[in-house]
């Protein structure tokens, strides 16, 4: 025992010399990640300064409706995928938990081939017999001297900060899922609500044909065009009405309920941030679920190559067992026999099976440094992409407002024109077909800018708060 002692303190010293290593994050560049959305060639560079972060903000900050804060707080109680998600995220505490009890030493009360009693006889006389007993007790502990329980460890801890992110990532694809659906709704209510409107007046510009066939200013074919206008709205209508059947389906599916009618407000009651901060580079590694989930499984790869660096070192045990026992009736009464031992195991030749594995784990961490760069990168394309989004919508929606004050003069103008007779049928037909496709197209452009906040935020890492 001496000698083990000696050893182990020994082994202790050769620890101190740096075996272990711990993660520090490689140097990435996040400069350049977002480009400037009012230029087609430069690149913005975040200043230092820029810190506050349009995607730190709580999503009740974001999404002000009272019924879509509603939804959204149903929809973070109930959705299916979020509460697999945290059950994921219990079953990798659950193995956090036994990685650092793997420190501890292993007791056994009791071991295969040693019965904790037995009657046995040991004179020729069957009626005669000993009474024989054993209690064996062990306990065993295998020194970490070289750090090879604790990377595994390590890397147990960082695949559970891992799934934390997917569960902050599932948690932000929800609430921008119900804030899109919403928003789908308040569209095509507010599109179905231009089209009964136009179609109501499709309905006015046929009967006023009608009429004027009768009198026999225009011919038959005027009176079918216009029909066949005013039955098109209908189609449109009717469609609309599809699409807001199956919208509320997909909406209730998300808020873990059954497909019914979803209560709502209506687009024009929608006021949405138009101020946005992005936040600098770091901040934004640090806000992305899934950014933040790709660094630690790199870190978990890191900790990977560590557990198999160890495995070249020797492997160290030290341990006692003790046993109560008669030793076969010898002992009379029965009396503790106790055992020290140590073990050293060095490996020499493994078939190349460790060198291998220490080769597949450095390729791993090689490939999770890719995914992590790549999903840096992503992510910058992301908010990118949601700001010329906005900006473009935004301004589109302006000039379509602009074009329908301009339609609509015109409809009226038409109109009368046509009853005094200074138009045809046809540019009335046309008239009324313009201004519903304007009136149509602003309504999209509108949902598309509310569809590229809610993109924006959840690509600033938001959404998940």
């Amino acid at each position: 025992m001496k000698k083990i002692m000696i050893f182990g303190a020994a082994m202790l010293l050769l620890s101190s010399c740096g075996v272990y290593n711990k993660y520090e994050r490689p140097d990435v560049n996040t400069q350049g990640l977002i480009r400037d959305a009012a230029s087609d060639v430069d690149t913005l560079v975040v200043a230092p300064q820029d810190t506050a972060s349009f995607g730190n903000l709580p999503w009740r900050a974001v999404f002000t409706d009272p019924q879509l804060q509603a939804l959204i707080e149903q929809g973070l109680a109930k959705n299916a995928n979020l509460q697999n998600a945290a059950l994921t995220v219990q079953m990798y505490e659950a193995m956090l938990k036994a990685a650092k009890l793997a420190f501890l030493p292993a007791v056994s009360l009791g071991s295969s081939g040693s019965p904790m009693g037995s009657i046995s006889t040991l004179h020729t006389d069957p009626s005669i017999t000993t009474k024989s007993y054993s209690i064996p007790l062990a306990a065993s502990w295998t020194l970490d001297l070289f750090g090879n329980i604790l990377s595994q460890q390590r890397s147990t801890q960082m695949k559970l900060l891992g799934m934390k992110d997917y569960q902050m990532a599932v948690r932000a694809q929800v609430v921008s899922g119900i804030a899109n659906c919403y928003y789908t709704l308040l569209m095509l209510d507010r599109q179905l609500q231009i089209v009964t409107e136009m179609s109501q007046m499709s309905k006015e510009t046929w009967d006023i044909m009608k009429l004027q066939y009768q009198l026999g200013r225009v011919r038959s074919t005027g009176v079918q065009s216009a029909e066949a206008a005013y039955l098109s709205m209908q189609t449109q209508a009717n469609d609309m009405r599809r699409q807001i059947r199956s919208t509320e389906n997909a909406l209730c599916l998300l808020i873990g309920q059954a497909g019914q009618q979803v209560p709502r407000s209506t687009l024009a009651e929608q006021t949405l941030p138009s101020e946005f901060s992005t936040g600098v580079g770091v901040a934004l590694l640090q806000n992305r679920p899934d950014v933040h989930n790709a660094e630690m499984s790199l870190a978990s790869c890191f900790h990977d190559v560590q557990t198999a660096r160890s495995q070249f070192y020797p492997n160290v045990t030290i341990g006692a067992s003790a046993a109560f026992t008669n030793s076969n009736g010898a002992l009379t009464p029965g009396k503790w026999l106790t055992t020290l031992f140590g073990s050293l195991t060095q490996p020499i030749f493994a078939r190349g099976a460790l060198t291998a594995n220490l080769k597949v784990s450095q390729l791993k961490y090689e490939q999770a440094f890719n995914t992590w760069q790549n999903a840096i990168l992503s992510a910058g394309n992301e908010v990118s992409n949601a700001l010329v989004n906005y900006n473009s919508y935004d301004a589109n929606s302006k000039l379509e407002a602009q074009r329908i004050e301009v339609l609509t003069k015109n409809v009226e103008d038409t109109r009368l024109l046509y009853k005094s007779s200074g138009s045809t049928y046809l540019e009335v037909l046309t008239a009324q077909t313009q201004l519903l496709n304007a009136q149509i197209s602003k309504v999209t452009d509108d949902f598309n800018k509310m569809q590229a906040v809610v993109s924006l935020y959840t690509a600033l890492g938001g959404g998940g708060k």
